[in-house]
Parts: C-alpha cells; sequence; structure tokens
C-alpha cells in the first residue's frame, strides 16, 4: 500500500498538467509528437505531456501601433507618418503554421506597406483624400495577412508631420487664398452696387419728380444729423440759365 503513494501522487500531477482550460476568446493550436494535430477549445482540453503541445492564440481584435515613418510623396517632400492597425485572428492554425510570428510580421507588413502607397501620393493628396488613403491600406493588408490567417479589418492615419519649412510655406499660401476671396468678394460687391446704381440713374432720368424727390429726401437726411453746415446742390439747369444769359 505504501508504494502506491508516489504513484498516485504521480498520476494526479500528470492529469493537472495534462488538463487545459481555454478561454471563450482562446484558441488552442495541438501538435502531437511535432505533427499538427487539431485547434481545440475554448474550454476544457486534454494535452498529454511529453508527447503533446499546445500554443495559445487569441482571436480577439488586436490594437497595432505603427511608429512615425519618413515618407517621400511623389512630388519630393519628406514627411513623418504614423497609423494604427485594427486586426483580428481568424484561423488560428495558419497563424502557427504559415509564420513564426503573425504580429511582429503584420507590424513590420503595415511599415512597409505605408512607405510603399503614400510614396506614389503627392502632398495635397495625402493630406486632402485620407479615406481614400485608409481604405487603400487597408486592402492591400488584408489580402497580404490572409495566408497568416490574419484579417485586417481597419486603417487610419493618424499624424502626418510637415517640415517647418513646408507649414510656413503652406500657411503663406492659405493666407494668400483669403486674400484673393476677400478681394474677389469686394469687387463683385462694388460690380453690383454699379448695376443698382445705373439701373437707379435710368429710374430717375425717366421722371424729374424721381429726382427731386430724392434731393429732398437728401437734404432731410443731412439735417437729421445736427451739421452746423448744410451745402445745397445746385442742379445743373439752373447753371444752364447763367450760361445762356452770358451768350445773349
Amino acid at each position: 500500500m505504501l508504494g502506491l503513494g508516489p504513484l498516485v501522487i504521480i498520476a494526479v500531477v500528470f492529469l493537472f498538467s495534462a488538463i487545459k482550460i481555454l478561454r471563450e476568446y482562446e484558441r488552442g493550436v495541438v501538435f502531437t509528437l511535432g505533427r499538427f494535430d487539431a485547434v481545440k477549445g475554448p474550454g476544457l482540453i486534454i494535452v498529454i505531456p511529453g508527447i503533446q503541445q499546445m500554443t495559445r492564440i487569441s482571436l480577439r481584435t488586436m490594437v497595432m501601433d505603427v511608429p512615425p515613418q519618413d515618407v517621400i510623396t511623389r512630388d519630393n517632400v519628406t514627411v513623418k507618418v504614423n497609423a494604427v492597425v485594427y486586426c483580428r485572428v481568424m484561423q488560428a492554425d495558419n497563424a502557427v503554421l504559415q509564420v513564426e510570428n503573425y504580429y511582429y510580421a503584420t507590424s513590420q507588413l503595415a511599415q512597409t506597406t505605408l512607405r510603399s502607397v503614400l510614396g506614389k501620393m503627392d502632398l495635397d493628396d495625402l493630406l486632402s483624400n485620407r479615406d481614400k488613403i485608409n481604405m487603400e491600406l487597408q486592402q492591400i493588408l488584408d489580402h497580404s495577412a490572409e495566408p497568416w490567417g490574419v484579417k485586417v479589418s481597419n486603417v487610419e492615419v493618424k499624424n502626418v508631420d510637415l517640415p517647418e519649412g513646408m507649414q510656413r510655406a503652406m500657411a503663406k499660401q492659405a493666407e494668400a487664398e483669403r486674400e484673393r476671396r476677400a478681394k474677389i468678394i469686394h469687387a463683385d460687391g462694388e460690380l453690383q452696387a454699379s448695376e443698382k446704381l445705373l439701373q437707379a440713374g435710368d429710374v430717375m432720368s425717366r421722371n424729374p419728380t424721381t429726382l427731386q424727390l430724392r434731393y429732398l429726401q437728401t437734404l432731410t437726411e443731412i439735417s437729421v444729423d445736427k451739421n452746423s453746415t448744410i451745402l445745397f446742390p445746385i442742379p445743373l439747369e439752373f447753371m444752364n440759365i447763367f450760361k445762356q444769359m452770358g451768350k445773349n
């Protein structure tokens, strides 16, 4: 009976070491004598020590931060661009069998793809077409990482850092654009005002009474301002009388 004690202890230790518990978001890639056996989980599974080995794979979405990359755009402007990649493992067996480290491989792929795609674009496109760039990066990364069992669901370009000289040039360009628009608006206002004055002059020339009423209205507006001196404009017809008298 005493000899059974160590055997029972060894059996209990062996059993506990063989029992593995996988969470709902985990899968276990099991190898038997070095050969791929199956993908197991979630829940309670048995892995025979010394004969079988298991690699845990998480199926949750991973947030991968792509460090700033030096990118030379198509118009020869050097910028620093960083991004964030959202991906998850869809096939646990491929994530283990097809690549040594799927997370590191996806990260390096994101860096090289970021430099490659942005290097084909002008600076204006890089700053204005952010959604289009994100979609193109997502499609390329998803297609390249598919053999590894990794699904790239979204890519977002976070920051685009411009050189100081380029920032000053863009600020001057924006200021010049605002001044141009202000001058155009002012010129349009002057044109519309001149057209209205021309129309008013045509109306008054057809009816002298209208001109006389406008003259009286102007006098009323001057008197409201409490001016000490009031100038009365003399009609041109009155001056013509003196010219005619001089000729006679």
